[in-house]
């Protein structure tokens, strides 16, 4: 292992840990990867993250084989098919944080409730229909769902939020996540009020050089 796969590996390990910290992951249920070189590196199987080394992350290319010796998260397939079939993105996180798995166990997208919706590209964030985890039928439906857009909501389940690095990613998890809470919370007090999509695509545009969406944006206010 050389000291570029050495950091890049660190990095993985230090993002999955992030999602436990900032309340988005408990357990083992969560994973990260990010593109290297000719395929991916993505967490491990059924490992905590607290247990997780640089060592146990697994290096896989983009055909899905990887050393015997080593068990890929069971996400893998559509780390994979994210990362291969959209080449602006470097890095895919994956967790069941409360209240984006709420609203997906409720199979409901979230509407254009507040501007921040525009950092993930267009005026919906989608919830992918149910499949069972780690399914090749799952990963077509999230890319589906993600279609323009870089978060999605897996029905049942829990979210997906892909950016240029993982820093990129790993924000967007959180904002889908602090989104998700207020929506939960404004529909306890009254009917939310859907901004419209002219509004959004503005904002879309608007946010290109916001921060670190700058960083790399769908650009798209398809619905």
């Amino acid at each position: 292992m050389d000291r570029d796969e050495r950091i890049a590996r660190e990095s993985v390990v230090a993002a999955a840990r992030a999602l436990d910290a900032q309340g988005l992951n408990r357990g083992t249920s969560g994973n990260v990867s990010m593109r290297f070189r000719d395929g991916l590196l993505i967490t491990p199987s059924g490992m905590p993250t607290d247990r997780t080394g640089p060592d146990d992350v697994v290096p896989m290319a983009f055909d899905g084989t990887h050393p015997p010796d080593q068990k890929p998260s069971s996400e893998w397939r559509f780390h994979r098919d994210i990362l291969v079939s959209r080449p602006e993105f470097g890095a895919v996180v994956h967790a069941h944080p409360v209240y984006c798995t709420a609203f997906a166990m409720c199979g409901q997208a979230i509407p254009a409730i507040h501007y921040m919706i525009a950092a993930f590209g267009g005026p919906s964030v989608r919830c992918a229909p149910y499949a069972p985890y780690g399914t090749a039928e799952l990963s077509d439906l999230a890319l589906t769902a993600l279609a323009d857009r870089n978060v999605c909501l897996l029905a049942n389940h829990g979210m997906i939020a892909a950016g240029a690095d993982l820093e990129k990613a790993l924000w967007l998890a959180v904002e889908l996540e602090t989104l998700c809470q207020q929506y939960a919370v404004a529909r306890q007090i009254g009917t939310p009020i859907v901004l419209s999509d002219e509004e959004i695509g503005i904002t879309v545009e608007r946010f290109r050089g916001y921060g670190l969406n700058a960083a790399g944006s769908t650009g798209s206010t398809t619905a």
